[in-house]
């Protein structure tokens, strides 16, 4: 079971806007963060939750989209999400979020596809005009945005070919293809 929810848990880029996530279920997935594994037990990520389209207009500009496809901006209004995950490090607990931010990140994605959600880790984004948009005081460090949705584009894994080339694409059809390594080449026979 857990197989087939790694392999549809994938970045998606393109949502169902008009599908609501409420914060009841954001929360849920939160929790999912807060009880996985912690860097000496700190606990020291902290979260803003945006399920509103007023905060959601706040948070959408300051994120940068899929850098493989480079003549892409971005979900078009109709395909935006309808929910966010801001994650940040608590610097009054610790100034190392060691590998806590990956951790939770995947528990909450994880969580979110098991309820039929998917979305995207995004740590590419304008972390000043973030923290100014949503008025983060000065004590968090904005690490992740996890924007989440109903999926409204299909992602498929696929061998990596002869090229080698691990960069994702969309066919003609908007299909997303995701090259990965083949399980063979990742272990090593010493």
């Amino acid at each position: 079971m857990i197989y087939q929810l790694i392999r549809k848990n994938r970045s998606y880029r393109r949502f169902y806007q008009e599908v609501a996530i409420d914060r009841i279920d954001l929360e849920e997935l939160i929790d999912l963060a807060r009880l996985s594994s912690s860097g000496a037990n700190l606990q020291s990520l902290k979260y803003i939750i945006s399920c509103e389209p007023g905060k959601n207009s706040l948070i959408f500009p300051q994120l940068k989209w899929a850098g493989y496809l480079a003549d892409w901006n971005g979900p078009e209004e109709g395909e935006k999400p309808s929910a966010y995950i801001v994650m940040l490090l608590d610097r009054n607990i610790s100034s190392n979020c060691y590998w806590d931010h990956g951790i939770a990140c995947q528990s909450i994605l994880l969580g979110a596809c098991e309820k039929g959600l998917g979305g995207c880790m995004i740590a590419s984004f304008d972390k000043v005009a973030l923290r100014n948009s949503l008025k983060i005081p000065e004590s968090y460090e904005p690490l992740l945005v996890i924007a989440l949705g109903k999926p409204k584009e299909t992602v498929v894994l696929e061998e990596l070919n002869d090229s080698g080339s691990i960069k994702y694409w969309r066919d003609s059809k908007g299909v997303h293809h995701v090259p990965k390594r083949n399980l063979k080449d990742l272990i090593l026979k010493l």
